[in-house]
């Protein structure tokens, strides 16, 4: 019977052709399965999964392509793929037991979006479709959950990545060398990610949320290598993949490859164009620091606000005072000379709004006014700052809408609870009024028992009396029978 890997723990599920799904002996987890179960493609997939539980994603996912070369129809190639993008590792739950999925490659957008998922559902039958559903409806919610810590980190200008232990488990020269260009760009004012200190406070914890804030925050990546096999092990690589992915979006992004005591030309192909620093270098961490001084420099000085032209000044004065004709004659000579005025946009959609301020806008309750090429435009020609600011609004105007459309619920439900409340203090009334009838008729009730207790003594002492006076009668009748008897005795002698 052929065998397949367990996708969760690694050990051998038997499988054959009429099985859709199979649930591990081992770890007891429910799996799905290959369409086909010939030699040839188990052995691809039980290779990608060698890979894959190694946390070695990028070498599965070519396996995971090259099985869909053949087969472009096979669901579980897709799912294999999604894992890796997602770098996805089943870890046992200690109290369970049960096999739950960690995020070590996040992405902003949601599993469920993500296209080979898709198809992964397209090519499924009924029985899988909803196990792949499933599984990746539990790995979007930790995706939201890392995303919710990720957001609350405070951003980063340098990523250092490096190879902590070599196989021994013994601290690798890299990490060393590491620690030192932490401590001197540190000092040089930088705030840099540097694993061993930045997460050694997060023991415990899943790393991945603040890996991730710092690669999307940090302007420049330090790729320090001594060994090929060290900047190609599977951590190592996963971080510096990931930030090559951003970089293709942010071109504000930077790595610096640094390497010691190997050819600069055995880093991978990727790095192949980017200029390495030599670490044994005299003077390399001045070059270093100066380097990322002017990296980190330029993407401040892009995200910091412009000056504000004078016209620009004059068209907000005249919106504040609601003159909107006139800010509307002054924001078409800015937008003359400058099209792309991002804040000349901005103001032209306040005037579309006619709001007179921050405060009056956020009091708007119709996200439609969203749908403006005023609105579009303004986004679009918009620095960090400025977008932090639309997104504010947005926000408010959102929220007001939200507030806007729950508002009858809340009133129904107020009502509701008055009513509910209105019950329980009639109720309470009723309660209570019972309760003091229950004391009136107790009250009574002992009184009729002392009144019928009290006459009772009464006759009992009445029928004493009674007795005592017949027994003193009878005494006195006896005594004057005796007496005459004895007279009646006396005078017969006589």
């Amino acid at each position: 019977m052929p065998v397949i890997k367990c996708k969760m723990c690694g050990g051998d599920v038997k499988i054959s052709d009429d099985l859709e799904f199979a649930t591990c002996e081992y770890c007891g987890s429910t799996m799905t399965l290959p369409k086909k179960s010939d030699e040839k493609i188990l052995n691809l997939f039980n290779r990608a999964n060698h890979y894959r539980l190694q946390n070695d994603f990028d070498k599965a996912s070519c396996i995971y392509e090259s099985i869909l070369a053949e087969d472009s129809s096979e669901p579980e190639a897709y799912w294999g793929l999604v894992l890796c993008r997602y770098g996805i590792e089943y870890v046992e739950d200690p109290s369970s037991k049960e096999r739950i999925p960690t995020c070590h490659r996040l992405h902003e957008s949601s599993i469920l979006n993500d296209s080979d998922f898709k198809q992964a559902l397209a090519f499924s039958t009924a029985a899988t479709h909803s196990l792949y559903e499933k599984e990746a409806c539990r790995i979007s919610q930790i995706q939201k959950e890392i995303l919710a810590i990720s957001k609350k980190e405070k951003p980063f200008d340098v990523f250092i990545s490096y190879k902590e232990n070599d196989s021994s488990g013994s601290r690798t020269k890299d990490s060393v060398d590491a620690n030192e260009i932490y401590y001197q760009l540190s000092d040089a004012g930088f705030r840099v990610f540097f694993s061993r200190i930045s997460l050694e406070d997060k023991l415990g914890q899943s790393y991945e949320p603040y890996i991730f804030a710092a690669l999307n925050s940090a302007k420049v990546m330090i790729l320090i290598g001594s060994k090929p096999e060290y900047i190609n092990a599977p951590w190592v690589k996963n971080e510096w993949k990931r930030y090559l992915e951003l970089m293709k979006n942010d071109r504000s992004k930077f790595i610096i490859p640094c390497y010691r005591d190997m050819d600069p030309y055995l880093f991978p192909d990727e790095l192949a164009g980017l200029q390495a620093q030599d670490m044994s270098k005299i003077g390399f961490i001045q070059d270093l620091i100066r380097g990322v001084r002017k990296i980190v420099q330029a993407k401040n000085d892009e995200a910091a606000p412009k000056n504000t032209p004078p016209v620009l000044k004059r068209a907000a004065l005249f919106i504040q005072t609601g003159d909107f004709e006139k800010a509307s004659q002054k924001i078409d000579q800015i937008l003359d000379s400058n099209p792309e005025c991002s804040e000349a946009y901005y103001l032209s959609w306040l005037i579309e709004n006619r709001c007179c301020s921050i405060e009056e806008l956020e009091q708007v309750e119709d996200s439609d006014a969203f749908d403006s090429d005023n609105w579009r435009l303004a986004m679009q020609f918009a620095s960090d700052s400025e977008k932090q600011k639309y997104k504010a609004v947005e926000d408010a105007i959102h929220q007001n809408e939200q507030y806007e459309k729950s508002l009858p619920e809340m009133i129904a439900k107020l009502k509701d609870e008055s009513v509910e409340i209105q019950n329980m203090e009639a109720e309470e009334a009723r309660k209570k009024q019972k309760e003091i009838q229950d004391q009136f008729d107790e009250a009574d009730r002992k009184a009729n028992e002392e009144r019928s207790r009290r006459m009772e003594i009464k006759v009992e002492e009445n029928r004493k009396k009674a007795a005592k006076r017949r027994n003193v009668i009878l005494i006195g009748l006896l005594s004057l029978a005796i007496i005459a008897l004895g007279l009646f005795f006396l005078l017969r002698q006589k």
